[in-house]
């Protein structure tokens, strides 16, 4: 019985220590990032929102399971069969089924409150985005358009009828959008055939591509997004759109807001006649001009094409 006593009290003592070393080793923002359950950290204030949401939802639930979990082995143990003689019966326990009626509802509107919450900060949309980009899906490659930055619209000059700057993809080479840090940036989506998805696992965020009109204003086919750290980021097709689905990749580069510019002024310069201009714009600020992020599928469809 004395050993018994000391198993629950040293195993209680060293529960509350490693609490109590987590929580004075790691301030409430270290823990929301270290404690992911696999999710990326997220490059967004968005994905910053939802991944705080997914972890903390996480948390409840080993929670809740530990819980279960203990009351299912304690129970094993306490009232496991020692003789033929039948245990007294317990039933219309007033204050035991007011607990797990009463406690599982405030669970479940707990979580309902904080996920409308973020969802509504996810689909917010400021009236005056510092840019807009129209995402063009087709099988099976993307076309970016930079229609607006800063409240100008952005179009190759002397081209008639107006032409945005844009980047899309090409038989050997995915596209690359540049985005600005700590900007509003808006995309409008837009699908030439089937229905695609804009997706980049470091936004934790997909929305679908749907074939609307060019001029659609629904809210469903545009989003918005402020990115908060520079890099490289893979984006992907994220709905079966045919033979090379698995291929339809993108690169979204976050740089800081003067490159950014200077991006789109290289491209006004260059002009839209040349392909290539778009990976030379890229080489004058200083970037890679080719994609760095599809590893390891190879998106050289011409190779695949070849073989057949």
């Amino acid at each position: 019985m004395q050993r018994s006593r000391w198993v629950r009290v040293s195993s209680r003592a060293a529960l509350s220590g490693a609490v109590l070393l987590l929580l004075t080793s790691c301030s409430t923002s270290d823990i929301e990032k270290r404690i992911r359950w696999g999710w990326p950290t997220g490059v967004t204030k968005q994905a910053e929102r939802m991944r705080v949401l997914w972890s903390w939802s996480g948390v409840v639930a080993l929670a809740v399971g530990v819980l279960v979990w203990g009351l299912i082995f304690w129970c094993c143990g306490r009232y496991h069969k020692r003789n033929d003689e039948i245990p007294r019966q317990t039933k219309y326990n007033l204050p035991i089924e007011i607990v797990y009626t009463v406690v599982p509802l405030m669970i479940i509107a707990g979580l309902f409150f904080f996920t409308v919450r973020v969802e509504d900060f996810v689909d917010r949309q400021t009236p005056n985005p510092n840019v807009t980009v129209q995402v063009n899906a087709f099988k099976w490659n993307w076309e970016f358009e930079y229609l607006k930055a800063n409240g100008t619209d952005q179009n190759y000059p002397g081209v008639s009828p107006p032409q945005p700057l844009s980047t899309h993809g090409s038989s050997g080479e995915i596209p690359i959008l540049l985005i600005p840090r700590g900007q509003t940036v808006q995309f409008v989506e837009h699908s030439e055939d089937v229905i695609h998805s804009f997706w980049v696992p470091e936004f934790l965020f997909k929305r679908d591509v749907i074939p609307y009109g060019t001029d659609s204003t629904t809210h469903d086919n545009r989003f918005q997004i402020t990115a908060t750290t520079n890099g490289h980021y893979v984006g992907r097709c994220a709905e079966l759109c045919g033979t090379y689905h698995s291929q339809m990749n993108f690169e979204v580069r976050v740089v800081d807001p003067d490159k950014f510019t200077s991006y789109l002024s290289a491209l006004a310069q260059l002009g839209p006649t040349d392909p290539a201009n778009q990976y030379k714009a890229l080489a004058a600020i200083g970037e890679v001009p080719v994609a760095t992020t599809t590893h390891p599928f190879n998106t050289d469809r011409t190779a695949r094409s070849a073989s057949n």
